[in-house]
């Protein structure tokens, strides 16, 4: 009786702790490594310079949006040459730029109204394509009103009915300039649509 009851009571392989433990070993480890490729992967994707994220001197170009069939949503598109304030930069001047303007965004805390790329705020417009935003009215005037507004948010204020003004952050006009220079930058960036029923400002015919 006591080896009938001994073998009826015997764990079966695979409930043993060991064999579990190991499992786990060997899942984390895997895990571990598919996570390191997956980040480096993400690093190519989001680095200036890529198929989706345009090096930094594409501020000297004009940017616009063209909807694509295939993908089913407008796609931003690289034209011609179109320097930020008729000045072309080296890639090296347009990425010292683009950064100032992004250091200066989060200096000012955008974020906390603004979203930009899906992080941030709800309260503000979306700046992620902000360069192609029709409140510019016109691509001519666009950046004269940019700065302008940046400069005096309080005095340039277009509220559309929403009552919500951008109070006087004391952003100066070298500020004001890399600030536009970062979103001009930024919409070229392929966000897979994103921010979806975008319209953008009326653009000159390309061809």
């Amino acid at each position: 009786m006591a080896e009938e009851t001994g073998a009826t009571n015997a764990q079966p392989w695979w409930a043993a702790e060991s064999l579990w433990r190991k499992c786990a070993i060997w899942v984390t480890a895997v895990m571990v490594v598919v996570l390191m490729g997956l980040t480096f992967d993400t690093v190519r994707q989001i680095t200036a310079g890529g198929e989706r994220v345009p090096a930094y001197s594409v501020i000297n170009n004009k940017v616009f949006y063209e909807y694509d069939a295939e993908r089913g949503y407008q796609v931003p598109r690289i034209g011609g040459e179109e320097p930020l304030f008729g000045q072309a930069l080296t890639e090296a001047e347009a990425e010292a730029l683009v950064t100032k303007g992004k250091l200066t965004v989060q200096a000012k805390n955008c974020m906390n109204c603004h979203t930009l790329l899906g992080n941030g705020s709800y309260y503000a417009p979306d700046l992620t394509k902000a360069w192609l935003d029709p409140a510019w009215i016109h691509e001519s005037q666009r950046e004269s009103l940019m700065l302008a507004f940046l400069q005096d948010p309080p005095g340039n204020a277009r509220t559309f009915g929403s009552g919500r003004r951008m109070p006087d952050l004391d952003i100066t006009e070298e500020e004001s300039r890399a600030i536009v220079a970062f979103l001009k930058w930024m919409a070229t960036i392929d966000t897979n649509g994103f921010p979806r029923g975008f319209t953008p400002l009326e653009q000159e015919d390309e061809s």
